[in-house]
């Protein structure tokens, strides 16, 4: 028998708990697959669950991303057969677990040349800086971007993947190391966004015009600065939450500084089918494959030092990504 994290009330790393888990002995249904997980991703939006910030229905699992071996198959997959390695980045929140049961349509398989931990750590992050920078906003040569939080898991694949297309890239990291990070991953220019004239430098790096498109991942504290940094018809993508949730607006506002445009994403609406899916998870293993991103596992934990491993994320101490291994 195995085990599995589980929250049965929202708040800090010390809710998470384990359970004994039986998995293995359970048949996939109809459309599933029993999937032996070999690493499992760890991401911002796991704390937001965990704390209550996107309220789950409790009890609830953690963990929407990780990479595995397909154990068996229910009846009607197609696909997919037992020995095949595959990722996934979707579905119900079960990831933080040894095996599980998952609809066959939200795996995609996985290149003999991209490891397993790897997949686990950057396919959620790379799928989203895949619809960020080619389709909620299509970044071209000449775009100049404002990047926050450069040197994290989002921003270290954002950078270069931006730079790839011909972008100026300005980042925001907090911290010598930090900033360090942002310049050695692409970086045009890098600020502190704790500057008080951080605005005032962005408008000076860029003539005075501002920023074509704000990538925004830590909310409530860059919310107005973020749009404070735009041009005129420039857009704000407001992807993450990491400080809290952004203040609410008042849509004459958005008219008032520029006819901003002002979008929330999330990745789910971008991979809601399966072509779009493969689609995007193979622009992720292509990119990786040339070298445009060069991502690196940077912590590994446990499965069972989920708590440890909130903790750290939330203190903003960590750089790259992380993966829990089962």
């Amino acid at each position: 028998m195995g085990i599995r994290a589980i929250v049965q009330r929202h708040g800090g790393p010390e809710v998470i708990e384990f359970v004994d888990d039986d998995t293995a002995s359970t048949p996939p249904g109809t459309g599933e697959v029993r999937l032996r997980h070999r690493a499992i991703g760890f991401n911002l939006i796991d704390t937001y669950h965990r704390a209550g910030l996107y309220p789950l229905e409790l009890p609830s699992g953690l963990g929407m991303e990780a990479s595995g071996v397909v154990v068996e198959c229910g009846p009607g997959v197609e696909g997919f057969a037992p020995g095949d390695r595959v990722a996934y980045a979707g579905g119900a929140l079960r990831a933080y677990s040894q095996e599980r049961l998952i609809e066959a349509s939200h795996l995609v398989r996985l290149p003999d040349d991209v490891d397993d931990e790897l997949a686990a750590a950057m396919l959620l992050k790379g799928m989203t800086v895949h619809y960020l920078l080619t389709r909620t906003f299509e970044v071209r040569a000449g775009h100049v971007l404002l990047v926050h939080a450069a040197a994290g898991g989002v921003g270290s694949l954002l950078v270069p993947w931006a730079k790839h297309l011909g972008a100026t890239v300005i980042g925001c990291a907090r911290g010598a190391e930090k900033q360090a990070a942002a310049r050695s991953s692409g970086c045009d220019h890098v600020l502190d966004a704790d500057d008080p004239g951080f605005v005032a430098k962005v408008r000076d790096i860029t003539g005075g015009n501002g920023v074509e498109v704000a990538y925004d991942s830590v909310g409530r504290a860059t919310f107005d600065a973020s749009l404070a940094c735009l041009r005129r018809r420039g857009m704000l993508v407001s992807y993450g939450n990491a400080s809290g949730k952004p203040p609410a607006i008042e849509p004459t506002r958005l008219a008032s500084m520029g006819s901003l445009f002002l979008t929330r994403p999330i990745l789910g609406d971008y991979i809601s089918t399966s072509a779009e899916l493969d689609t995007t998870a193979n622009a992720v293993f292509e990119a990786l494959r040339q070298g445009v991103i060069r991502p690196e596992v940077r912590q590994r934990y446990p499965l069972t030092d989920a708590r440890r491993a909130h903790e750290e994320l939330a203190s903003r101490a960590l750089r790259g990504l992380s993966v829990l291994i089962p």
